[in-house]
């Protein structure tokens, strides 16, 4: 065995184009550390639909340029099959560690296959990317991105023509193309002959971002901005300094990209602490709202005043928030949402008369709903121009949440007045999550076995009144690895994270509430749900 895997290390080094993973992996096989190389040489990255997501380093296991080339060929061979022989591949890339190299490797990888590769001029965000792919007319689209991830991943996200992500078959046919490469040295990479593209493309998402705001509407609110040490802040700046709204004030630790995120434990605004500077800032300068995007902006969290301090919206609030502000401005379309969002948003469609969706978790599913108008999901993420972006955007929804807060800034009134209201209208959706993060993947599949084996009856005294194994489908959904409970005013949906090594339990309470004064007796009320819903799942799936 030990020898087997010196073999396999030392004829992956005899490949390696790139010097310094060469050197991490000449180090390890000196030192004899089998440990550290049974780790990275037990498998390969596993490409998905979300692509390949990873920490970097030398090694099958890890995200190098090894890895991306072969990524990047079995997408340029399925593309060929598909009998796009000479289509456009675009590429974008974030500002992490590596994320440049890997986009130069793909657009090389693409012109050498016979295919065109046009590279977006600089590190720019996710939806930039996502926009480029339909307003090119490309056959493809890779954004190298590991979006909130902590600062030693990175990942490789693929779109095709359509502009929205991959999803089943032909991320295992990609994957099956990947594996029938047997060398490096067969992939021909030449050293020119792709297009790096100007800022043409950039100007014409900036200006399609103005028509997510109604021409007529309030531009007063006030901003706190953080760009996570990401790349949005100089394109947020731009769209709204076209909207004509007031400069938001920037978070300047956070403002510029940093790969080492060194002010966060996580780069996500949903994790503790990731939000501290911002709050801080809007402490001192008062804004009317604080608005942060994750590192590759394609995320939008939104944090306003509540009594004396500053507090993160949910992902849930918003996405009812954005679906009320456009249904009041006669928007038309299907509203569609991911299974593991509020259920607030179906109610909001169905009192508009408008179609209403649901689907598996992510983008790439949400972005195939026919007619669809507005998406959301609760990992804020937002899609409020589809027909530019056909994923989540996180630089419209900033838009679109401020024109919302500017329009009730004029009649005197807030976001929080205004989800105050939905509760009255539709009942109080309350939503939380129970997120265990694991070293060890085998606790998540563990406490999967348990809870399908023996199902709990009832949570928080509520008898669950429908179990379903989603991975078997509905009639609706397509098979997935989650379980799904629903009870008496409460719904439970559990499943592996996709993209980290977590398990995610999704909450949902609907207290009634009559008038606006019951709402401080259904909060409680339903805060004391969740908690005791929260305790009873953890007891029951063992964790």
């Amino acid at each position: 065995m030990h020898d087997d895997l010196i073999a396999r290390a030392k004829a992956w080094l005899a490949e390696d184009p790139d010097q310094e993973t060469r050197d991490e992996l000449a180090g390890l096989i000196e030192a004899g550390d089998t440990a550290e190389l049974s780790a990275r040489f037990s498998g390969t990255l596993q490409f998905g639909t979300a692509g390949l997501r990873g920490e970097l380093g030398a090694g099958p296991m890890r995200m190098n340029r090894s890895v991306v080339i072969r990524a990047a060929a079995g997408l340029a061979a399925y593309l060929k099959n598909q009998g796009q022989t000479d289509g456009l591949v675009v590429i974008g890339y974030d500002a992490r560690h590596k994320s440049a190299d890997f986009a130069r490797d793909t657009a090389a990888v693409m012109t050498g296959a016979g295919l065109r590769a046009a590279v977006l001029p600089r590190p720019l965000p996710t939806p930039v990317l996502a926009f480029a792919i339909r307003h090119l007319g490309a056959v493809a689209g890779v954004e190298v991105t590991a979006s909130h991830n902590p600062p030693r991943d990175n990942g490789y996200k693929v779109y095709l023509g359509d502009g929205s992500q991959i999803v089943p078959p032909a991320d295992a046919e990609i994957a099956a193309e990947i594996d029938a490469i047997a060398s490096l040295h067969d992939v021909p990479r030449p050293d020119a002959g792709w297009e790096t593209l100007d800022d043409t493309v950039l100007e014409a998402y900036l200006a399609r971002t103005d028509a997510v705001l109604s021409p007529d509407s309030p531009r007063t609110a006030r901003t706190v901005y953080t760009a996570m040490h990401g790349v949005g802040k100089d394109v947020l700046l731009a769209a709204f300094a076209r909207a004509g709204f007031p400069e938001p004030v920037l978070v300047a630790e956070q403002a510029d990209p940093d790969p080492d995120f060194p002010t966060v434990a996580f780069p996500n605004p949903e994790e503790p602490g990731a939000m501290d500077l911002a709050f801080a800032q809007a402490r001192a300068t008062d804004p009317d709202l604080v608005i942060a995007n994750d590192p590759d902006a394609d995320r939008c969290a939104v944090a306003v005043r509540d009594g004396g301090d500053w507090r993160m919206l949910r992902g849930d609030e918003m996405g009812a928030l954005l679906a009320a502000h456009l249904v009041r401005r006669g928007a038309q379309g299907t509203f569609a949402e991911s299974i593991v969002s509020s259920s607030l948003l179906g109610r909001i469609a169905e009192k508009a008369n408008l179609p209403y969706e649901e689907t598996l978790t992510g983008f790439k599913w949400i972005a195939r709903v026919d007619g669809l108008r507005y998406g959301y999901e609760e990992a804020l993420g937002y899609c409020v121009d589809p027909e530019g972006v056909r994923d989540k955007d996180g630089i419209t929804a900033a838009l679109l949440i401020t024109e919302l807060a500017s329009q009730l800034k004029s009649e005197n009134r807030t976001l929080l007045d205004l989800l105050d209201d939905l509760a009255v209208e539709h009942g109080l959706h309350a939503t939380d999550q129970l997120s265990v993060r694991v070293e060890d993947l085998s606790v998540i599949a563990d406490a999967m076995r348990r809870l399908r084996e023996q199902p709990p009856t009832e949570l928080a005294g509520l008898s669950i009144t429908r179990a379903e194994d989603l991975t078997r489908g509905t009639d609706r959904l397509p098979p997935t690895d989650g379980l799904r409970y629903t009870l008496d005013g409460a719904r439970v949906i559990v499943r592996p994270s996709g993209t980290e090594p977590k398990l995610k339990c999704y909450l949902e309470v609907v207290v009634p509430v009559a008038t606006r004064a019951g709402l401080p007796a259904a909060r409680t009320r339903a805060t004391e749900l969740l908690t005791t819903i929260k305790r009873d799942l953890s007891a029951a799936a063992g964790i």
